[in-house]
């Protein structure tokens, strides 16, 4: 049996047995080894940190080395400056990027890394293309290799300028120990830094004195009206003619017009008077004219200006049985004021009481001659009821206006006058306007007055819906932003923020205007409001149909003078009367009016609950009247002493309960239910009501003159014979305004 061989010892040239159980351990490959793979050499913090930085940049992959390839491993693996250290902790990690760096950060600025410092550290992957070094200051002739923002700089703002992209310029700022993100603000020195490194030149651009700080405001005002001399002829065209109808009350203005339009405005008018101004457009024989009616009544005298003011031509109407009235005075004189042609309706003529001779004859005191009597006035006698003359008026009015030869500029920027406003439930606030230049059309922007607006839409004299006006055609506009003034110009605006911008500091002027600034006291200032606190006063809140009634009412209420009863407006508005009225009434204590307006349903059931008065008139002078009563039931009647006779003490006598004077009746008479007072040498030394008044033992009501009675007056026991008693009573008497 042949025995088993000895094991011997290997040599180091024999190559080791294979054995598959136990793996040799693998040695560390150096350079002189070029098949043995490289040991990885573990990273530290700051490699680990530039590692992660070099994801975010655009730079080619690492090159993964295939075992066998010792060519690649020896050319992508440095030689290790150090021996390898083991992994920092991840507390270490964190405090690098979290904490530690906020020390770091108080700390000058670094420079940037250049090639040969990279070059230095052991990088797994290829170096970065290096940054191209910048050039001297003076070769930045380039414009665009110059970078100037003004303060505050915003990273995503430089990266715009620069060209580059927003990760790039915060990998840029992290290597700087700055954490930033895209929204943040650098420094002007930082900012400099990252330019320079990417070829540019930071220049920080400095502010001006004052500017970005005071914002320049837009000063807007309304376009001024076009002289009439600078348009051009061929611009103009003829327009009809603006025909106002004036007068006194109850002279037949309405019913003329009524006639001219065959309509029956004056049958639904209060009173059967007008109290309203009203703008009617007429065509006649394919002629078309603007008719305006203005009221008669003493208290619409303003009304009457504003329609002398914007017509063309007067129609002056005059009862042939009345003659020149206190109103027809001032027509007369609003119409020659207003530089306008005035054409003389005699009215009523088919009178047996008219006197037309006489009318006339008037007429020569105002400067109005009749063209038949020589003048230039031209004077028709016309019937409105029986419709005779109308066309001859018509005539001469149309005659006039051909000889004035009307026109206008219809393409130019729209300016008309308010004529009457008022506030309608569902389309707010309205106003019949009168375009004097220009076309008004739907959409239009606008001022009027402190209020700005836009047309939203327009409706004819007959209630018809229309998208445009021309110049000289009554309109009904909807769209203004608050109630204008009758009389107010409207004025197109180029677009509607300019119009609501122009509104807004016009109101703010207003307002400014109507606080104005505080009154020193003075003597005189401070013994007149001594005197009204005396003084009652009658708290009105006064709501009227449209804008021009509650100016007249209001006019003619501050016209009643009174010393002792001063008149206070709480509230004077256009509209219907509303629950938020009827509350401030209750609140004010006052008293509401209402003309031609009407309650709403919830106001009547809050002035039940309230106990507030509300008063609702359709007739001006009624309304007047009944306020002065008011003014004087505000009044305490006056108390007067009416001495009614005297009786003379002859003997005092003594009973159980006090002293009584005997006395006879000089004059008089004595009566028990009035006053008395005991004179002794003119002097009063009581007054008081009677306790007793007898004749002999009964009680009497009254002693007449030459009579004796017993009297004793209240608790008075000190009579004394010769004093004498004054019987007296005091009557009130109700005081006037």
């Amino acid at each position: 049996m042949p025995s088993k061989p000895k094991p011997s010892s290997a040599r180091p040239s024999d190559p080791a047995p294979f054995s598959p159980a136990k793996k040799a351990p693998a040695r560390a490959s150096t350079p002189e080894t070029p098949d043995a793979l490289p040991k990885p050499v573990r990273k530290t913090a700051t490699e680990m940190k530039s590692a992660a930085l070099d994801l975010l940049a655009d730079k080619p992959k690492r090159v993964r080395i295939k075992p066998g390839d010792a060519e690649a491993a020896q050319a992508a693996t440095p030689t290790p400056a150090a021996p390898a250290s083991p992994p920092p902790p991840v507390r270490q990690v964190l405090s690098l990027i979290d904490g530690d760096n906020k020390i770091k950060r108080r700390r000058p600025l670094e420079p940037l890394p250049t090639e040969s410092a990279t070059a230095t550290h052991a990088e797994p992957a290829p170096e970065p293309e290096p940054i191209p070094a910048p050039a001297a200051p003076e070769s930045f002739g380039d414009p665009d290799k110059i970078i100037s923002i003004k303060p505050p700089i915003i990273v995503r703002d430089l990266a715009d300028r620069m060209g580059v992209k927003v990760f790039v310029l915060i990998k840029d700022l992290m290597e700087l120990d700055i954490f930033a993100n895209p929204s943040i603000a650098i420094e002007a020195e930082v900012a400099a830094r990252v330019c320079e490194k990417h070829g540019f030149h930071f220049e920080r651009e400095k502010r001006k004195e004052g500017g970005g700080v005071h914002k320049i405001e837009e000063i807007i005002v309304a376009p001024p009206a076009p002289e009439k001399e600078l348009i051009p002829v061929e611009r103009l065209e003829p327009r009809a003619p603006i025909i106002a109808f004036m007068g006194h009350v109850d002279h037949g203005k309405t019913s003329l017009i009524d006639c001219i339009r065959k309509a029956k405005v004056a049958a639904g008018e209060a009173g059967g008077i007008t109290q309203h101004i009203g703008a009617y457009s007429v065509d006649l024989d394919g002629r078309r004219i603007t008719i305006l009616d203005t009221p008669g009544h003493a208290a619409f005298t303003a009304m009457r200006a504003r329609g002398a003011h914007v017509t063309d031509i007067v129609i002056l109407v005059v009862a042939a049985d009345d003659g020149i009235m206190p109103q027809t005075k001032e027509a007369i004189a609003h119409a020659k004021s207003a530089g306008v042609k005035i054409v003389v309706a005699i009215n009523k003529a088919d009178l047996k009481t008219a006197n037309i001779d006489r009318v006339k004859t008037q007429l020569q005191e105002y400067g109005l001659m009749a063209e038949d009597w020589g003048g230039d006035t031209i004077c028709v006698p016309v019937s409105a009821l029986k419709g005779e003359g109308i066309d001859t008026l018509l005539e001469g009015a149309l005659l006039e206006a051909e000889m004035m030869e009307l026109r206008a500029d219809p393409n130019a920027p729209c300016r008309a006058l308010v004529i009457e406003s008022r506030i309608e439930p569902g389309k707010g606030p309205t106003a019949t306007l009168i375009p004097q230049i220009g076309t008004l059309k739907i959409g239009t922007p606008f001022i009027c007055g402190q209020f700005s607006g836009k047309v939203k839409s327009m409706l004819n004299d007959r209630g018809q819906s229309i998208k445009e006006a021309g110049p000289a055609t009554p309109v009904e506009v909807i769209g203004f932003a608050g109630l204008p003034g009758v009389g107010e110009e409207l004025i197109e605006m180029e677009n509607e923020r300019s119009a609501k911008r122009l509104g807004e500091e016009r109101s703010e002027a207003a307002r400014l205007e109507k606080l104005g600034g505080p009154r020193r006291a003075s003597l005189e200032s401070l013994f007149a409001s001594a005197e009204d606190g005396q003084r009652k006063v009658l708290k009105l809140i006064l709501k009227t149909d449209v804008q021009g009634s509650l100016e007249a009412l209001v006019a003619q209420l501050r016209d009643i003078k009174s010393d002792k009863v001063s008149l206070n407006f709480v509230l004077a508005g256009v509209g219907p009367i509303s629950e938020n009225d009827v509350l401030l009434a209750s609140a004010a204590d006052a008293v509401v009016i209402g003309f031609g307006v009407k309650l709403e349903g919830k106001a009547v059931k809050t002035a039940k609950a309230e106990g507030i008065q509300v008063k609702l008139y359709s007739i001006i002078y009624e309304l007047i009247d009944q306020v002065k009563e008011a003014m004087l039931g505000l009044l305490d009647p006056e108390t007067r002493e009416k001495v009614i006779g005297h009786a003379q003490v002859k003997q005092v006598f003594k009973i159980q309960r006090g002293r009584v004077g005997g006395c006879v009746v000089t004059d008089g008479r004595i009566s028990r239910t009035a006053r008395a007072r005991v004179l002794r040498g003119r002097q009063a030394v009581y007054d008081g009501g009677f306790q007793t008044l007898r004749r002999f033992q009964d009680d009497v009501q009254e002693v007449r003159n030459g009579l004796e009675c017993g009297i004793r007056l209240g608790d008075f026991n000190e009579y004394e014979p010769g004093d004498v008693i004054e019987c007296y009573e005091l009557e009130k008497i109700a005081q006037s305004l």
